[in-house]
This record gives C-alpha cells, structure tokens and sequence, in this order.
C-alpha cells in the first residue's frame, strides 16, 4: 500500500467536523444540566436517573473528543514522518489514527443511546402524567 502525505490529510475535514459534532453534543448535555440544576431544588427524586445518565454521556463526550483530537494528532504527526521520508512508520501511525477515530465513533454511537434513554425517559415521564 502506497501512504502519500494526501491521504492522512483527507482526513482532516472529517476529524473537523466530527469535532464540530462532539462540541455541539458537550454543549447540549452541558445545557441539560444547568435547566436540572435550577429544576432540582423542586424535585430532587425524579432526576436521580437523569442525572446518572448526565453524568455517564458526559464522561462520554469527553473520552470521544479526547480520541478525536488524538486522532487528529496522529494524522499530523504521520503526514510528518512521511514529509521526513520514515514511510514504515509513517503507515503505522496513520493506523493508529484509524483506530483512534474508530473508537472514538464507537463511544459516540454510545452515547447516543443514552441520549435516547435519556429522552424516552422524559416520554415516560409524560405518559404518566
């Protein structure tokens, strides 16, 4: 297989707008949290699930962001060793990104999971009013 400085970098918008997504998400639950914690003083009980779920999808997002910008690292640093000629290594570190951002995305479809517990929940909660 022949890695040229072209293919790590093709993917740099993906790793871009992945970040983008993962922001996005932290800035959503991050919401979530502050409308529960002026609602909790009311309700303390009823958010017990919620907050546990919070808590899980935030721990999440952080991991899946921490692997995305890892990823990303990798990519430059493999378009580095391949700008130094060290190709071998250059294909080794280019997989390393791979994985990176394959379990990054595997953390992502994790959490939206829980994000549709999180609102099936809420559902619930409606269904028994």
């Amino acid at each position: 297989m022949e890695l040229t400085l072209t293919t790590p970098a093709m993917l740099f918008p993906a790793l871009s707008l992945l970040l983008l997504a993962y922001t996005n998400r932290f800035l959503a639950v991050a919401s979530v949290i502050r409308q529960l914690h002026a609602q909790i003083k009311n309700a303390p009980i009823h958010f017990r699930q919620e907050l546990q779920s919070l808590r899980h999808r935030v721990s999440l997002i952080k991991h899946m962001q921490g692997l995305g910008v890892l990823s990303l690292f990798f990519c430059v640093l493999c378009m580095f060793l391949l700008f130094a000629g060290w190709v071998e290594a250059g294909k080794l570190v280019f997989g390393i990104a791979l994985l990176l951002m394959l379990a990054s995305l595997a953390l992502s479809v994790r959490e939206i999971q829980l994000s549709g517990d999180a609102l099936n929940l809420h559902l619930k909660d409606l269904e028994d009013q």
